[in-house]
């Protein structure tokens, strides 16, 4: 009887050890390198702030988080690479405002993905304005002397950008309406390559995210005229006298604010967003993120929940479809 009793109790125990088993084998994650796609060519502000957050993330998940860049499109073909990817965690986006919520109203009719639909949300990481800046060796001291040389001279002026359709873009289009200038848009995959022809002289100005101008204004080769945003970015040191376009262009109701965030595949695990969400917030509640950020012109911004942000981005798509319709900025 006493055998029998046993054998029945490992008989009902072994199921359940099973299930344990799998669980625990089902929950370990990440059991490989993550990688990061990053939808813009190496050295733009995406670029410096993935790097960034995968050396930051492999200690706290115990995993390498492997940057991969893949422009183009203006964003579009590397989202498009974690849309499609693998739905276990292991290939995250690091988006952007405009991938995320704008690009749908810049391809109407030839977006790969629905951001809405194919991501799962996880978190924003940053946030911050774009920066006008002009190549030092250029005449133009503030921004009234540049729009009168664009008056000037209609369409000669050159203004660089890290994609047709990014935050960049879709800035001085609304700048140029604003002021009435003609101003002709030369469009780059990612903004490192737009920046080296800055330096170089073979174009005139760019608007864009500030972790990768900053440096060159700090060590005196670029001129900041402008910020995007309304105000002025008063915590960025070297910045508190640039002016914001509520004081360039006061009728016009230019705010341009850029943020960046976490995207996973559409039908990841929900356990797994959660990792990732917590460990990501890890990293962006810290001094040293935001310290190292700040300098560059960006602020740590997260979502408590990875639900909350779904809502944030759904709330933005009508922002930005009117910062659209107002450029009259299409890629189709």
């Amino acid at each position: 009887m006493r055998r029998r009793h046993l054998l029945t109790t490992a008989a009902l125990a072994a199921p359940a050890l099973a299930l344990g088993t799998g669980s625990a084998r089902a929950q370990a994650f990440p059991s490989r390198p993550i990688r990061i796609v990053v939808p813009f060519a190496p050295g733009g502000a995406v670029d410096i702030t993935g790097r960034l957050l995968a050396e930051k993330l492999q200690p706290i998940l115990n995993q390498q988080f492997l940057v991969e860049n893949r422009g183009g499109a203006g964003g579009n073909l590397g989202a498009d690479v974690v849309a499609k990817a693998e739905k276990d965690g292991h290939t995250i986006l690091l988006g952007t405002a405009t991938i995320l919520a704008a690009n749908k109203f810049l391809f109407r009719r030839g977006m790969p993905f629905d951001a809405a639909r194919d991501f799962a949300p996880v978190t924003r990481v940053s946030t911050g304005t774009v920066l006008l800046v002009v190549n030092s060796q250029r005449p133009w001291q503030n921004f009234g002397e540049l729009i009168e040389a664009a008056r000037r001279a209609p369409g000669r002026l050159t203004m660089g950008s890290s994609g047709t359709g990014t935050a960049s873009h879709l800035t001085i289009s609304a700048v140029s309406r604003a002021a009435g200038v003609d101003i002709t848009h030369v469009p780059y995959r990612g903004g490192g390559p737009a920046i080296t022809d800055l330096l170089s002289g073979s174009i005139d100005m760019m608007f864009d995210v500030m972790p990768a101008l900053m440096p060159h204004v700090r060590e005196g080769r670029f001129r900041a005229l402008a910020v995007g945003s309304a105000d002025r970015v008063d915590y960025v040191p070297g910045l508190e006298n640039v002016p914001g376009m509520r004081e360039l262009l006061p009728q016009a109701g230019i705010d341009m604010q850029s943020w960046y965030a976490v995207t996973a595949p559409a039908g990841t695990p929900a356990d797994r967003i959660a990792t990732l969400h917590r460990a990501i917030l890890q990293v962006v509640r810290t001094d040293d993120f935001r310290n190292r950020l700040q300098p560059l012109g960006f602020k740590p911004i997260w979502d408590e929940t990875p639900a909350g942000f779904g809502e944030y981005m759904r709330a933005e798509e009508q922002v930005w479809e009117r910062i659209v319709a107002a450029s009259g900025a299409t890629l189709d």
